[in-house]
């Protein structure tokens, strides 16, 4: 990995430049692609854009910039977007700065003034190295300030024909994945929440590898594919929609489960008495227990705390399996009829075991 220093001025970076929602922004005549279609919207607000200008007016110090140089000798900017960005937007005149106890848009300073802002030198640092190289620099950085999410910071690295085609499909502002599947989805889409998911799905966890497999792919139909299959098996086994729909696990769940003979109407019926029971505490976790069947996911309600004492004193201490006398801290509350088959988390329900007892128990 290296780091080579160039010196740039304001005046070089803001030639050309250009912001487009939909194609990005460039700038350097052309040679800097400042904001790739993959990276998000222009975020800071107006008061940390004349926070740059500001600085700049003073000649003092901003932080380096980070560019990452391609194969055929343009740039692509890894960190500095929004300072860059702010600069042209301020030779724009998209803004006013304080100055001199005034508000000035660019136009309206004087020629040297003008040019003092022309001539400033942006620290820029070249950045060279393997994809994973920068992948692992780039988590390390802190965006001035705004971090970018993990996707974003996967997408600066691994830019190409198969990432367009993948944020267009799941990032792009009002696409039709977002209006159709947003009560299945959790996370802002337009931050990548949504690719992030899809990815980690088909490629069970391996994001990066699957990222850096496909880099160069001519579109994500595969991806697209997939994701569709999914949300259409969800629909198709569980078509009574809960809220608690929302945010689950569903590629992981297809992946393992799409080929099983669901019984629909039953894992329905299942499901709303289990929304029903007073010790299921975790209702998003209803959809992994039906087909699981394990009922971690459903965080069974304990036994009150007053009620295992009790039961613990009239055991006299002693566990109900193996009869040895234990301390009350030694000894958990058990179901006498396990919750699956009917029993509740009452009282009349509670019997005091020693751990060792409760934990074979359990796994029997």
């Amino acid at each position: 990995m290296e780091w080579n220093p160039k010196e740039v001025a304001v005046r070089e970076v803001s030639e050309g430049y250009y912001d487009n929602a939909d194609k990005g922004a460039q700038g350097y005549g052309g040679k800097l692609n400042i904001r790739p279609e993959y990276q998000r919207e222009f975020v800071y607000p107006v008061d940390r854009q004349q926070a740059v200008i500001e600085t700049i007016q003073q000649n003092a110090p901003l932080n380096n910039i980070y560019w990452a140089i391609n194969k055929d000798g343009t740039y692509e900017v890894l960190d500095g977007q929004q300072r860059i960005i702010s600069i042209c937007r301020y030779i724009e005149n998209r803004f006013s700065v304080i100055y001199k106890k005034e508000e000035y848009q660019f136009h309206s300073l004087t020629r040297e003034e003008q040019e003092q802002i022309l001539n400033y030198k942006l620290e820029v640092k070249i950045v060279e190295g393997t994809n994973r190289e920068k992948l692992d620099w780039f988590q390390r950085v802190n965006i001035a300030g705004l971090e970018l999410t993990r996707q974003e910071v996967r997408n600066a690295i691994y830019t190409g024909t198969w990432l367009n085609s993948a944020r267009a499909y799941f990032s792009k502002a009002g696409c039709k994945i977002h209006k159709d599947y947003e009560k299945y989805m959790k996370g802002e889409y337009t931050r990548q929440a949504y690719l992030e998911t899809a990815i980690n799905w088909k490629s069970n966890g391996k994001i990066v590898d699957y990222m850096e497999n496909n880099q160069n792919e001519p579109n994500a139909n595969e991806l697209q594919l997939y994701f569709k299959n999914v949300m259409n098996w969800v629909q198709a086994s569980f078509p009574k929609y809960h809220e608690e729909m929302k945010g689950r696990p569903w590629g992981i769940l297809y992946n393992k489960y799409k080929d099983d003979e669901l019984d629909v109407k039953e894992l329905g019926d299942e499901i709303t008495k289990l929304m029903l029971d007073s010790d299921v505490t975790n209702k998003k976790g209803i959809y992994e227990y039906v087909l699981t069947r394990d009922e971690k996911y459903l965080s069974i309600r304990d036994f009150e705390e007053n009620d295992k004492r009790s039961v613990y004193n009239s055991q006299k201490g002693l566990c109900a399996i193996c009869n040895k006398s234990f301390k009350f801290s030694e000894m958990e509350g058990d179901h006498k009829l396990a919750w699956h088959l009917g029993g509740k988390t009452i009282i009349e329900n509670c019997q005091m075991l020693c751990v060792p007892c409760n934990r074979t128990k359990s796994g029997r």
